[in-house]
């Protein structure tokens, strides 16, 4: 009897641990300016129409970075509910280095990034200055 009540002490414990570490975490980072809205096909089909211009794009992150949560990918899928991406999609890499470089793991969840399109590697990414997780 009393191997079963330190057993359920420690199943409780250890739900509220989780408990609090998953209420604790924010779900926004950095200010938000008020930027105009883009959609992300745009950026990815056209990239140098926004080049270096503060806009806030909306999507449900896919492929988030699995060591830190410093980056993550939006699909250019047009439904922004889609429960998987396509095959033929093409995908937008968001860096969130100055912003969130810990974040919080929100893959399949909405996201909205305000930032800029920058070079990198052999074309281009967003560049967050803020992020919010719904």
């Amino acid at each position: 009897m009393k191997a079963i009540l330190i057993l359920c002490g420690a199943v409780a414990v250890a739900i509220a641990v989780t408990l609090w570490w998953k209420l604790r975490l924010p779900d926004q980072f950095g200010i938000f300016t008020g930027a105009p809205h883009a959609e992300v096909n745009d950026l990815i089909e056209r990239p140098q129409d926004f080049l270096h211009k503060t806009v806030t794009i909306e999507g449900i992150v896919r492929k988030q970075c699995t060591t830190m949560g410093c980056y993550f990918f939006f699909s250019s899928t047009k439904s922004a509910m889609a429960a998987m991406p396509a095959m033929n999609d093409r995908w937008l890499r968001v860096d969130l280095a100055d912003v969130a470089m810990h974040a919080p793991r929100r893959n399949g969840h909405p996201a909205r990034v305000e930032g800029q399109v920058v070079p990198y590697v052999d074309g281009y990414q967003f560049w967050a200055s803020a992020v919010e997780f719904k």
